[in-house]
């Protein structure tokens, strides 16, 4: 079967939102990532680092689900990755009010044996060193390799960020980021800049406004579910990813048509996380309700147009 790899953070968050405030919770781009993917029970395996005072507890929820964990590092004596963020009242912007980094500092990632031909390659939002590294160790080019990055990498590593970006299939970065990056305020010029780059696929997150995939001169778009309540957003983007490679692996078919069907994956599996603080609804969702809420979605955007 298939086999997907996610090079990622993981953290302990703490987060207050308009609706509460949580205590140093399980969190970072691996955890979203990983659980958002294994609702397609696909081959996985997390690489990342934690501190001994992160829970084994939370290490087996993850083996839990088929999850191969021998790539997280735990350094004994060591202190996990720990953020902290406060999100104002519109639940689009939000104050990141501690950030450290410990034990991530000195991570040198180590791909398991078993993983180095996976098809399916996810970099999550680490240095573009990290991301490099893992990209080095592979035995042969996965099929489809997608990264993630930010404005910080923009601003501090821009020649190593390009190195990676020229090196990958699938770029996921948010409108912002998109507009930075290449400096284009319209996103189908920015897009056209980011494939410019090298990258096949650009998709570009906009939030509650739902996500663009931009491929040649072809675009799609997928809105985000409309929802009555939103309680914690800190995950979406990495639980929107990573239903889109779930389902990539899964099904093995990378071409744009499939991608669109992806990005609605992802989408769908985006609307639960933030329904709950960190991951918490990602550990109880159930396939029934991810497709009935995958019809809900097709009810939102399939209708015939009347030509007169």
């Amino acid at each position: 079967m298939n086999k997907l790899l996610i090079l990622g953070s993981i953290a302990f968050d703490q987060i207050e939102t308009p609706f509460g405030k949580s205590n140093a919770i399980m969190g970072g781009s691996a955890n979203y990532i990983a659980l958002a993917a294994a609702q397609f029970e696909v081959p996985s395996a997390v690489i990342s680092i934690v501190g001994d005072d992160y829970p084994q507890d939370y290490l087996n929820l993850l083996s839990q689900r088929h999850i191969d964990v021998s790539g997280i590092e735990i350094v004994h004596g060591g202190k996990t990755l720990f953020w902290s963020g406060k999100y104002r009242n519109d639940m689009n912007q939000r104050d990141t009010l501690d950030t450290q980094l410990n034990v991530l500092v000195n991570f040198k990632p180590v791909v398991p044996e078993a993983f180095r031909n996976a098809e399916v390659l996810l970099l999550g939002n680490l240095h573009p060193t990290l991301q490099m590294d893992v990209l080095d160790q592979m035995l042969s080019r996965p099929k489809l390799v997608v990264m993630d990055t930010m404005n910080y990498w923009m601003n501090h590593t821009w020649d190593l960020l390009m190195e990676v970006i020229a090196r990958v299939d699938m770029i996921t970065i948010n409108d912002e980021e998109a507009r930075q990056l290449t400096k284009e305020y319209s996103l189908v010029k920015a897009a056209q800049r980011i494939m410019a780059m090298g990258v096949k696929f650009v998709v570009i997150k906009k939030g509650e406004h739902g996500a663009l995939l931009f491929h040649d001169d072809k675009v799609f778009f997928a809105p985000a579910l409309p929802l009555a309540e939103v309680f914690d957003p800190t995950g979406a983007g990495d639980a929107f990813a990573g239903g889109l490679v779930g389902y990539l692996t899964k099904t093995r078919d990378y071409s744009f048509s499939n991608l669109k069907n992806a990005i609605v994956h992802g989408s769908n599996i985006a609307s639960f996380c933030i329904e709950k603080f960190g991951a918490e609804r990602l550990l109880t969702l159930t396939q029934d309700e991810r497709h009935a809420r995958l019809q809900q979605f097709r009810d939102l955007t399939q209708f015939d147009i009347q030509l007169k």
